[in-house]
């Protein structure tokens, strides 16, 4: 049996990082907190994607008032699908996904029917501050139902799969899949029971697979072979990751990205303090690569590209390293 320090040793050879070092060493310094509200704020987000260019997915309104509830809810005799979920969330939490109406019933993502009376609760548990963070009022969001890529019908239950980028001085530095899970209650978050898969930064084929910190090889529900997935439009959804930088331009950044069979890759959300369990979806730590930045940087002369293109590049200067060095 490996003991403690047995487990520490492997883990640092990995180069695995844990919450200290993150918040120490790459949130502290690199991410500036008057940046926080416009990762936090997923309006703002939606909002400044929008003026730079990025595809998002569409916004059908917001609710900011419990008066606002009523004509809200009144105003969806003709909606059949969308998705709700609090401005100032985190964690997944709070997010209920329509997927079809049948009479005056709503159909969410897991199969279950929801009523008006469902939905102004919800609504109004949202307002109150349930979901946000540090408990304070919240708005919520109302917008598009992205539609899944066809690509991932044998490899997600029900709920729509996306992809996280961590992006460290606006260069990828790691990557993975999230695909929901029955325990997800069709949801893309690992915290709730979803698939999360490793992907390789050049080719965009997955690497390797996890579930409730589990490895695996097979999707708990649909039993399909995850490992060499590849990831549709990668080369296009690793450029909009780092183009998010110039959105928001955090040293040390999440971008979730979903594939939409019509529009292709929108950004659905950034993130300020993206957790680690990325690591072991790749069975590699953060640390070689930001180091190898890091390290980039320190020498005369060198600079983090002010182009996204640029930064694309620099990635795969960094993965051929220590490809060859591994």
């Amino acid at each position: 049996m490996i003991g403690i320090f047995g487990i520490r040793k492997k883990l640092k050879a990995l180069g695995i990082i844990g919450i200290n070092k993150r918040n120490c060493n790459f949130i502290a310094p690199n991410n500036h907190r008057s940046l926080y509200p416009l990762v936090d704020d997923k309006l703002r987000t939606k909002q400044l994607a929008i003026e730079h260019g990025i595809h998002v997915p569409e916004l059908f309104a917001t609710v900011e008032t419990e008066h606002d509830i009523g004509a809200f809810v009144a105003g969806l005799d003709k909606s059949n699908d969308f998705v709700i979920k609090p401005v100032n969330g985190s964690g997944g939490k709070g997010i209920m996904v329509i997927v079809d109406r049948q009479n005056r019933h709503w159909i969410k993502a897991s199969g279950d029917r929801v009523t008006e009376v469902d939905i102004k609760r919800h609504l109004s548990n949202i307002l109150s501050g349930i979901y946000s963070l540090g408990g304070m009022p919240d708005q919520a969001l109302v917008e598009y139902r992205v539609k899944s890529h066809s690509v991932f019908d044998k490899f997600s239950y029900k709920g729509v799969p996306d992809v996280r980028v961590i992006l460290y001085k606006g260069v990828p530095v790691m990557a993975m899949l999230r695909l929901p899970t029955r325990a997800s209650d069709g949801k893309a978050n690992l915290h709730q029971g979803a698939v999360g898969v490793g992907i390789d930064l050049i080719t965009g084929k997955a690497i390797g697979a996890v579930c409730t910190d589990q490895r695996i090889t097979h999707h708990p529900d649909t039993d399909e072979l995850l490992i060499g997935f590849q990831v549709p439009f990668w080369p296009e959804l690793r450029a909009l990751s780092t183009k998010c930088h110039d959105l928001v331009p955090l040293g040390y950044m999440g971008v979730d990205i979903v594939i939409d069979q019509a529009f292709g890759p929108l950004v659905l959300e950034l993130n300020a303090r993206p957790g680690l369990s990325i690591q072991i979806c790749n069975g590699r730590g953060l640390d070689q690569p930001t180091s190898w930045i890091d390290n980039f940087l320190s020498q005369e002369g060198n600079s983090i590209p002010t182009t996204a293109e640029g930064r694309v590049a620099l990635c795969q200067q960094l993965v051929s390293s220590y490809v060859v060095s591994s």
